[in-house]
Order: structure tokens, then C-alpha cells, then sequence
């Protein structure tokens, strides 16, 4: 296995404002131990030499030893003949619950933002399986997906306004499965890949997995020479295009994650034509397009504003894991034939296929998608509202992106200490992602995702812990208490 290698002076700037008021060791070892967790410093990478660390951050070569010692103690750390020390989750472990110092007894969980399983997902299995016996009767590889969900969901590009054929459809294991096989087979290693900043950050990780080098698109929630809602420059982003070349790029126009901004129709237009004249490969995830917090018709596809005939170099991707359940593994790819043939002679070196069983519950989940999309536009709305009116009483230092859509808030915290509250927040019983996970070389420490993923009856006590962490981290003792009795952290 290729194990690679961190810089001291990039660890440095990913560390950024590590110090806190106890030991100089602990802090360190927290926070290079948050990165981990975070995915910022990727499994099965070398550390900095503790004496190049040292110089770097003007230490002591014994405290970075000991915080070096500490992470191997906890597990975040291994000692590699030949490689230094190399980082690592703990076995056993997820990466989610691997985590610092006591956090693994948190509640409040927001470091996914997943709804709850939509409520008739059981009765509609129990239906599928009794209505497809013949299921069992298959051998169960299926590299390119039932023909009866792929007709099922080219007619609903077709509904929304995209003429679709079956032909053009591939079923994946999730969306993040297809943004994985789409960058191996598309990429080489070395490729120029843009990607909007923020964005989903697994889409990231599999870019970089595939070797590309990453040109961030600013998507602004706070620009007033923006203008609205309007999260992208089209000036700018056509100026990137043309400097950049970008053999793929991945957009989350509709409900953009984590910012909930959907781009206006010119940009769209502009970017498309960029795209074309650059020969880029537009990847658009439309896993959230359809879940707006306001009633109204779905939007149409990002690939419909091409003109017509001149479609062929954008793929489109969604799934079902945010509209029905994110435990029903079923995401597809919309693509040119020749596309989709190329990916499914590429998939068998990675897997065989997509579950057949949950392939037909996908179906039938489709014949009810006009009644999930209502349900669970109506339970975001109502979580949304509820969220937005704690955040606005408990912390009204706060600024939310005016999104209207998606599974969670962008909030600007109005300085830059996300991942320093990512820590605190240990100690008010909260699990949070910080800003930087979904950003580039270290940005976005002035923003939190706070996602929508539980009930509207849930928000208050989970915000009062969230504003307990805020205070500790950023007025010096004026920590709040929190009133389940779970102890603070003082942060001076």
C-alpha cells in the first residue's frame, strides 16, 4: 500500500489556532486527532518527523513527542519501519465514532445529515417481497441495474423534463458508489478535477482518491456583490474553466450541500457552455435537488438547459438516500450509452453490482416518490423552522445561508473557531463536523453544518448543548451550563 506523506508546514496550516489553555501536548494531540477523525488528514498518512513538526510550530521536540505518543496510545497513530508514523482509525471503529476524548457517549449526533427512514419504507418492503418471489430465484449480480427501475427512472427524468431511456441509465450502490466509479474511470491520475467550495465532502475524498488535483468554485453565502441567492459567479467560474481545463467537474447546483443555494438558470448556461468548449465532464449530484422546504413542482434537471443534442458531456446522479432512507443503498447514473457501457465494464474490479432486493424496493419506492418528496419536504420545513427559531434565540450571533432546501444549515459562526467548538463540544454531549471537512486546504473555520436530521421536537435541548459549547469556546468562561448536567469545557 502507497503510504503519503504530510508536509510540516502543511500540518501547520491545517492545525492553524491549536492551543488551548491546558497542556501544549494534549491540544496538539486533539486537535491532530480531530483532523483525522474529519478526514482531513486521510487514513494511512505519514506525519511530520516530530523534529520537522517541532521547527514548524516552534515547540519543544518533547511536546510534540508526547502528542505524538498520546495518538498512538488512543489509536490514531502507528509506528511504520521505513514510514515515520503513519495515521489510522482505530480498529474496530467507524470513522464517525472514533473519536476525541469522550465522545463517544455524545447524544446529540450531528455529524450526518440524514433523514429519518421514511415512514411506510417497512410496508413497502413487506410488499415488494411479496409480490416478487422470483426475486430469490436470481443469481443477484447486476452490474448495470433491473431494466425495471432503469425504465422506471428514465420516466421520471422524462416527467421532470429530461428525455430519458433506459439505455441512458445505470444503477449504483448510492450516490457516493457512482461519484467513486465515475472518478476512476474518468480521471487519470494528475487530471485537473474542479469542485465547488464547499461541497460534499466524500465526493472530495474520492476526486483525490483518484488522483486528481482540485480547482475549488466558490459557492458565497455572505457576498453582497453577489447579489440574492445566487451562491456562484458566473464570471468567475467560466474564467476557471478556461484556466484551468478541468477534465471533470462536480456541481451540486439544485439545493446545494451544505449550503442549500440553487444556481440561477444564466449560470447554468454559462458553465454548460464552458464545460462543452473546455471538453469537461460535467458530474452533477442531484442526491438533494428534489427536497425543497416550500411546495411546488421538482426543478428540472441541470442537463435539460443544454441545448438540445449537446448534452453528451454531463452525467447526472441521484439516489435514494435522502428522499426515502439512507440505509436503501440504490443511486443511479444518467449518462450517454457509450458512457454507461465504459462504467459497467469498469465496475467489476470494485464490486458486482447492486442489490437486487433493494433495486425493486427502489421501484416501488418510485410509484410513491410524489408522496415521499411531500412528506419529507414537509418534515425538513418543519425541523428547518424549528432549528432556525433556537439558533436565532440561543446564538442570534449566528448568520444561516438563505437556502430553502436540503438536509442541513450553513451557519456562519462570525469567527474563525469551528473546530475548536468541534472539540468543546465533546463536553456538552454533541458529535459536530467542523467547517474545514467540507472546504479546501483548511477553509471554512468561520462555518458549522448543522444538519435537519431529527424531529422539530428535538431542536431545542440539542441547540441549548450546541450554545453551551459556543460560549465556552468563544467568550472564555461564560459557558452556559447545560441543564442534562453534562460537564462544560472552559476555553479561555
Amino acid at each position: 500500500m502507497t503510504i503519503a506523506a504530510l508536509s510540516a508546514r502543511a500540518l501547520g496550516t491545517m492545525l492553524a489556532d491549536w492551543r488551548d489553555t491546558g497542556p501544549a501536548y494534549v491540544a496538539l494531540a486533539e486537535r491532530i486527532c480531530l483532523l483525522i477523525v474529519d478526514g482531513r488528514i486521510a487514513s494511512e498518512t505519514r506525519l511530520p518527523a516530530e523534529r520537522e513538526l517541532s521547527e514548524t510550530l516552534q515547540l519543544s521536540r518533547t511536546t510534540v513527542s508526547s502528542a505524538y505518543r498520546t495518538l498512538r496510545e488512543r489509536g490514531f497513530l502507528r509506528s511504520t519501519q521505513g514510514s515515520g508514523s503513519v495515521s489510522q482509525i482505530p480498529a474496530g471503529q467507524e470513522a464517525r465514532g472514533a473519536t476525541p476524548r469522550g465522545l463517544e457517549a455524545a447524544p446529540y449526533d450531528l455529524t450526518t445529515a440524514c433523514p429519518p427512514p421514511w415512514p411506510g419504507l417497512r410496508q413497502l418492503t413487506e410488499r415488494t417481497l411479496a409480490e416478487h418471489p422470483e426475486l430469490f430465484t436470481e443469481h443477484g449480480y447486476d452490474l448495470l441495474g433491473t431494466p425495471e427501475l432503469r425504465a422506471a427512472i428514465a420516466r421520471r427524468y422524462t416527467e421532470r423534463g429530461l428525455p430519458t431511456e433506459p439505455e441512458n441509465i445505470m444503477v449504483t450502490v448510492g450516490a457516493q458508489h457512482a461519484i467513486g466509479l465515475l472518478s476512476r474511470t474518468l480521471l487519470r491520475r494528475g487530471d485537473r478535477a474542479l469542485i465547488e467550495n464547499p461541497s460534499y465532502p466524500h465526493a472530495r475524498d474520492a476526486l483525490i482518491a483518484a488522483g486528481a488535483r482540485l480547482t475549488p468554485l466558490p459557492v458565497s453565502t455572505d457576498d453582497p456583490t453577489i447579489g440574492g441567492e445566487a451562491g456562484w459567479d458566473a464570471d468567475q467560474a467560466v474564467a476557471l474553466f478556461r484556466r484551468a481545463s478541468p477534465a471533470l467537474a462536480y456541481l451540486i447546483p439544485d439545493i446545494h450541500n451544505p449550503t442549500g443555494l440553487s444556481m440561477p438558470q444564466e449560470t447554468r448556461e454559462r458553465i454548460i457552455r464552458a464545460a462543452e468548449h473546455e471538453g469537461t465532464t460535467l458530474i452533477v449530484d442531484e442526491t438533494t435537488a428534489e427536497l425543497s422546504h416550500t411546495a411546488g413542482p421538482s426543478p428540472l434537471p441541470f442537463a435539460a438547459s443544454a441545448p438540445p443534442g449537446r448534452a453528451g458531456h454531463i452525467i447526472t446522479l441521484g439516489s435514494m438516500g435522502k428522499t426515502v432512507w439512507g440505509g436503501l443503498r440504490v443511486g443511479w447514473i444518467r449518462a450517454t450509452p457509450h458512457r454507461i457501457r465504459r462504467l459497467v465494464a469498469a465496475r467489476p474490479a470494485h464490486d458486482l453490482g447492486t442489490p437486487t432486493i433493494d433495486q425493486w424496493v427502489a421501484m416501488t419506492a418510485l410509484d410513491s416518490i410524489t408522496d415521499i418528496l411531500l412528506y419529507r419536504s414537509e418534515q425538513l420545513a418543519a425541523t428547518n423552522v424549528a432549528m432556525r427559531a433556537a439558533l436565532a434565540h440561543h446564538l442570534p450571533e449566528w448568520t444561516l445561508s438563505p437556502g430553502r432546501g436540503g438536509v442541513c444549515l450553513w451557519a456562519n459562526l462570525g469567527a474563525p473557531l469551528s473546530t475548536a467548538l468541534t472539540i468543546a463540544a465533546s463536553s456538552h454531549g454533541l458529535l459536530l463536523t467542523a467547517g474545514p471537512r467540507f472546504g479546501l486546504d483548511g477553509a471554512f473555520e468561520r462555518f458549522l453544518r448543522v444538519p435537519l436530521s431529527m424531529e422539530p421536537q428535538e431542536v431545542e435541548p440539542l441547540i441549548v448543548a450546541l450554545a453551551g459549547a459556543w460560549h465556552a469556546v468563544s467568550g472564555g468562561r461564560r459557558a452556559a451550563e447545560d441543564p442534562r448536567g453534562f460537564p462544560r469545557i472552559d476555553v479561555v
